[in-house]
């Protein structure tokens, strides 16, 4: 059996236009670090160059070594900017710093991260291989909806998530801005890309 965390993970469901507050569990990521405007820094395109061999290398060892199968999980983002308005309102992409992440099963050690990281090395090694790390984010509380369309378009539902939803339910932002892209944009209409958009949150 292939494992696929996007169907067994309640965190990664998400109805368009309708937020809900979900307990989020903590996960294990593959991330790496950058800033600047994603649609034009080289530093974010390199970052995702390296965090996908490392991702498969542990998928294929996970399955060979281990007996255990899954699906690579989706490119995920952490975004925030000294002025949060940079990047929901004002969507000034130079002010923002990011986290470029992939979620990795609970069961990947870090022995067989380090030795993924070695075998992508000795062929075609990414620029940004080095700054790839693993982690395990702990989010807890949040809320969270399902954007469909271009990312540009995001301003208006975060500006009710954050200003509206967040403070009716008696609840404040505490961590940072987190994305989940379903969709590859390279292959998918801006129209029908599906983004989960998340914010953790705490009692007010």
């Amino acid at each position: 059996m292939k494992t696929d965390f996007k169907k067994t993970l309640d965190s990664y469901k998400a109805r368009h236009h309708t937020f809900r507050i979900v307990d989020v569990p903590p996960l294990q990521y593959l991330m790496a670090d950058g800033h600047g405007d994603p649609n034009t820094a080289t530093e974010y395109a390199d970052a995702i160059a390296a965090l996908y061999p490392v991702a498969y290398k542990l998928k294929f060892a996970s399955k060979q070594d281990l007996g255990r199968d899954y699906v690579v999980m989706p490119l995920e983002a952490l975004w925030w900017a000294a002025d949060m308005d940079a990047f929901t309102v004002e969507r000034d992409k130079s002010q923002w710093d990011w986290t470029v992440m992939i979620m990795v099963p609970d069961w990947i050690t870090r022995d067989m991260f380090n030795t993924a990281v070695a075998r992508v090395a000795t062929s075609n090694r990414p620029i940004s291989l080095d700054k790839v790390r693993l982690e395990t984010l702990r989010e807890g509380r949040c809320v969270q909806t399902l954007h469909v369309g271009p990312y540009d378009d995001e301003t208006e539902i975060l500006s009710e998530m954050h200003h509206e939803f967040i403070p009716r339910s008696g609840l404040r932002m505490t961590g940072k801005h987190h994305e989940i892209y379903f969709s590859d944009f390279r292959k998918v209409a801006p129209s029908k890309l599906r983004t989960i958009l998340r914010q953790p949150v705490g009692e007010a």
